[in-house]
């Protein structure tokens, strides 16, 4: 049979289990990019900016360009203009149809993927 003093240790017990800040675990998700997902741009250099919805290792993360031949070429990740934003220049682009693809390591330890098609007119 449970006394008083075991109900009260289990409902402590519980207590402290809710108070107990918990780690966020959240995986690093693509809030905004430019260029936008399925847009159209026109030019030849497009300026990149991927927002994130958690701080992101730079060191760690990497961009591609699948150009519209088939060819994947790797895209520098030039700098982190403020924590969960990563920047690069496309450059020599022609028209058609690229897609960005991106793997960022986010804080939690974590490896997020994703891909960012656009269009070149």
């Amino acid at each position: 049979m449970f006394t008083t003093w075991s109900v009260a240790a289990v409902v402590v017990a519980f207590g402290i289990m809710l108070s107990i800040p918990r780690v966020a675990l959240a995986h690093a998700v693509l809030v905004s990019s430019q260029p936008a997902v399925n847009s159209t741009v026109s030019g030849t250099e497009v300026a990149v900016l991927l927002k994130y919805n958690s701080r992101v290792d730079m060191e760690h993360s990497t961009l591609t360009l699948l150009e519209p031949d088939g060819k994947v070429e790797k895209v520098a990740i030039e700098s982190e203009p403020e924590p969960g934003v990563l920047s690069a220049k496309l450059t020599g682009l022609v028209k058609g149809a690229y897609v960005l693809r991106w793997q960022v390591l986010a804080t939690d330890g974590h490896i997020t993927r994703g891909k960012v098609p656009f269009q070149v007119e």
